[in-house]
């Protein structure tokens, strides 16, 4: 059977959300249509959850119990269970059978962090707005705040004695991190609100003595470095010049596992966490992805092992784990054995720009393409905009390469992974050089082969905004455009996404208040007038981010200037389309789409 789109859509995937000290492995699984809990220990796999919808979940240590956080339709709206393993029962659990811990479906709930006996959660129930950061005793319910500064929290860290908190909340440009320390004496800052640097990954060195972080602070490239929580100085452990590297230190202070971020390909090696000395190298199943979007790897309680989620592009995803002193990483599942055929193995090009950089972009050629679509180019554009298109497994790239397809995954300006200066290039009033970045792609088709004149553009979030800006300010190049919850107006967008993310977005994009006459310029919607490519959206009712409107405004426009325009909603979805059986629906229609429109003139 050939990789066709339901196929590709069936295959079941593979994540690692957490290990325990005896190897057990607490992975996700999408058999069921949506990622659901399961035990993956001595070759076997324990289904544990069948909820509606998707869910994620960690280990509570020391116990046999799980924290499973879930929501409804895809709202975002976290909530958190308790899920005994030590008691008996017949199959995988549904919500009634869930212990409750934090149940409140009118606010969001998000898991930082899971202690003995303890949860430390991030909740907006105060004002639907400020997320607070609490502490909760698994037992007997008894609650502590530990934040409520005010704004988003991003990540927390727990010190070993429990009387300090670190965690990082936005500072004041786009993509930078404040790291505050909380304890007795209230928060203290250690690194500035202004600083143009991101502090992830925190971890407390086990005496409490310092931090360990990721930080691109006073560098172009992100590196690993100690912090002392007291003044802030900073000691480098590993840094490159050339990659972007991403560490996460083991729970006894010990070891470093570290990330390369080689254009878009993990390349992992474990340290020495107080030297940075290089120990060993770890090898992956094949060229891919280890880290965000995927589940970032966890360490055991007892710094033994890591589990990790991997994808490559031959690799639709797979719980993999590293054993630390040996630095073997096995695969425990193994979804490209579910596979016919090999997939498409994507070639590495930097596109010229018309200002003379350099822009990284995938290329997926198809082997024997139908010659009706010989030379159709769709460019697929990622979201974020504070992402990367990475060597991952991507079932709509390989379905549209097997119709026959040339596909395109570029990293236009403002993607991660390659340094600050990339990110930071469409910040602000720079957004439309981000657009701008599609023309030189398509400037570049024919030099590849390709008719310009059958190239379309797909893309979801930021990259659905995309999408409808190629099509809007670009209208002589693009033939179609599929936006999948995608923001038609940056105006409406920010005056109408929840509002606890209003602020948030506000530093990526411009504030309504100083820059609202840029955001107005720069929206699709404003320029729909020249829109003349047939448009194929998808979205989610339930959607938190963008909101519903954007995509039923800007179809409202397409159509009334007598254009094709497709609108598919799926009450039961929200960011995206997390349920397969709505991807199976809506998927194959938007391929059939663009065959129709990017087949050669009769």
């Amino acid at each position: 059977m050939g990789l066709d789109i339901v196929r590709l859509l069936e295959l079941t995937t593979w994540r690692a959300f957490d290990v325990a000290d005896t190897g057990r492995v607490l992975a996700g699984s999408d058999e069921s249509g949506s990622t659901q809990l399961v035990e993956l220990a001595d070759g076997a796999s324990t289904r544990l959850t069948a909820l509606s919808g998707a869910v994620t979940g960690r280990y509570l240590p020391g116990e046999r119990a799980v924290v499973v956080q879930h929501d409804t339709d895809g709202d975002e709206r976290g909530q958190l269970s308790l899920l005994r393993l030590d008691q008996p029962r017949p199959g995988p659990v549904r919500l009634p059978e869930l212990c409750p811990l934090v149940r409140d479906p009118a606010h969001v709930h998000r898991l930082l962090d899971v202690l003995p006996g303890r949860i430390v959660y991030t909740t907006n129930r105060r004002n639907e707005v400020d997320f607070d950061v609490v502490v909760r005793d698994v037992t007997t319910g008894e609650e502590r705040v530990v934040y409520d500064g005010g704004g988003m929290v991003l990540e927390v860290a727990a010190a070993p004695d429990g009387r300090r908190v670190a965690l990082t909340v936005p500072g004041g440009p786009p993509m930078s991190d404040q790291l505050v320390v909380v304890d007795a004496a209230g928060v203290r800052a250690v690194t500035g609100r202004e600083v143009p640097a991101r502090h992830t990954n925190i971890r407390w060195l086990p005496d409490g003595s310092g931090l360990i972080t990721t930080t691109n602070f006073e560098r172009d490239r992100t590196g690993v470095a100690r912090i002392d929580p007291r003044t802030g100085a900073r000691t480098w452990l590993v840094t490159s010049d050339e990659h972007d590297l991403t560490g996460w230190p083991s729970p006894d202070g010990s070891t470093l596992l570290v990330q390369a971020n080689d254009d878009g390909a993990s390349r992992l090696a474990l340290h020495d966490a107080t030297t940075g000395e290089r120990l060993r190298e770890v090898r992956l199943p094949a060229d891919g992805w280890c880290a965000f979007p995927l589940p970032q790897p966890v360490w055991s309680p007892d710094s033994r092992f890591v589990a990790l989620t991997f994808s490559g592009t031959t690799v639709p995803g797979d719980a993999l784990l590293l054993d630390v002193a040996t630095g073997e990483c096995r695969s425990l599942t193994d979804s490209a054995g579910q596979l016919d055929e090999r997939p498409v193995e994507p070639s590495t090009h930097r596109v010229p720009t018309r200002d003379g950089e350099r822009l990284p972009c995938f290329r997926y050629s198809p082997g024997d393409p139908d010659p009706q679509l010989a030379g159709s180019a769709v460019l697929i554009v990622h979201g974020g905009p504070e992402s990367q298109a990475v060597r991952a497994f991507n079932p709509i790239v390989q379905a549209l390469v097997a119709q026959g397809h040339e596909v395109l995954v570029p990293n236009v300006r403002g993607s991660t992974g390659y340094g600050k200066r990339w990110y930071s290039a469409d910040d602000g009033r720079k957004r439309l050089e981000a657009v701008a970045d599609l023309g030189d792609l398509h400037d570049w088709l024919p030099e590849i082969g390709l008719d310009p004149r059958r190239a379309a553009l797909w893309g979801g979030s930021y990259g659905g905004y995309m999408v409808l800006a190629g099509l809007a300010f670009q209208p002589q190049r693009w033939a179609a455009g599929v936006d999948i919850v995608g923001i038609s107006s940056l105006v409406t967008f920010l005056e109408n996404t929840a509002a606890y993310r209003r602020a948030h977005r506000e530093r990526e994009y411009g504030s309504l208040h100083a820059d609202a006459d840029f955001l107005h310029r720069a929206s699709p919607l404003t320029e729909v007038a020249a829109i003349a490519a047939p448009l194929f959206v998808l979205h989610g009712a339930n959607d938190p981010r963008v909101p519903l409107s954007e995509a039923e405004q800007i179809a409202g426009a397409v159509r009334a200037k007598g254009l094709e325009c497709e609108l598919l909603v799926y009450p039961d979805e929200g960011h995206g389309l997390a349920k397969r059986a709505n991807r199976l629906d809506a998927y194959p229609k938007a391929l059939e789409f663009l065959a129709r429109h990017l087949a050669k003139p009769a």
